[in-house]
C-alpha cells in the first residue's frame, strides 16, 4: 500500500523561506534515511513557493485555462511530501506519527496522509488495464 504524507504550507513556506534552525533539515534528512533503510521511501520532496508554479482550470466547456501563482489559501497548498509504500494503514501511522516537524519545533504546521489508488482498486478489464 502506497501513502503520501503531505506537508501544509504555511505563509513562511509561501514566502520561499526555509527554516532557519539547521536541526529542522538534519531532523528531516535522518528521518528520510531511516525510512529508506527500512525499504518504504518511494520518493520526498520540498515544493517551491506556489508564486513559482501555476494551476490549469477546467472550464464546462472542455477548455483550459493557466493562471499563476501566488495562490491565496496557504491551508490548501503544499510544502512537500513523502510517498512511502507499506504493508498496511496502521504502519503508515506509525511513520507518520514519527514524522519530524516540518517547520522547526514550536511552530504550527500540519501534515496529512492518505492512501493512493492502486490497480486493484479499480475493476478486471477496465481503461486502467488496457495496454
Amino acid at each position: 500500500m502506497r501513502f503520501m504524507i503531505m506537508v501544509k504550507a504555511t505563509s513562511t513556506s509561501e514566502a520561499g523561506e526555509l527554516p532557519d534552525d539547521d536541526s529542522v533539515m538534519q531532523d528531516m534528512g535522518s528521518f528520510h534515511e531511516e525510512l529508506a533503510r527500512a525499504g518504504v521511501l518511494l520518493d520526498a520532496n520540498g515544493l517551491r513557493p506556489s508564486s513559482q508554479g501555476w494551476r490549469i482550470q477546467y472550464g464546462r466547456d472542455g477548455g483550459r485555462k493557466v493562471i499563476d501563482g501566488p495562490f491565496a489559501e496557504t491551508k490548501e497548498l503544499l510544502a512537500g511530501y513523502t510517498l512511502i509504500q507499506v504493508r498496511s494503514r496502521d504502519e503508515a501511522m506509525e511513520w507518520a506519527r514519527r514524522f519530524p516537524s516540518p517547520f522547526g519545533k514550536g511552530i504550527e504546521c500540519e501534515i496529512e496522509v492518505r492512501p493512493l489508488y492502486e490497480n486493484e482498486d479499480f475493476e478486471p478489464g477496465g481503461a486502467l488495464h488496457r495496454a
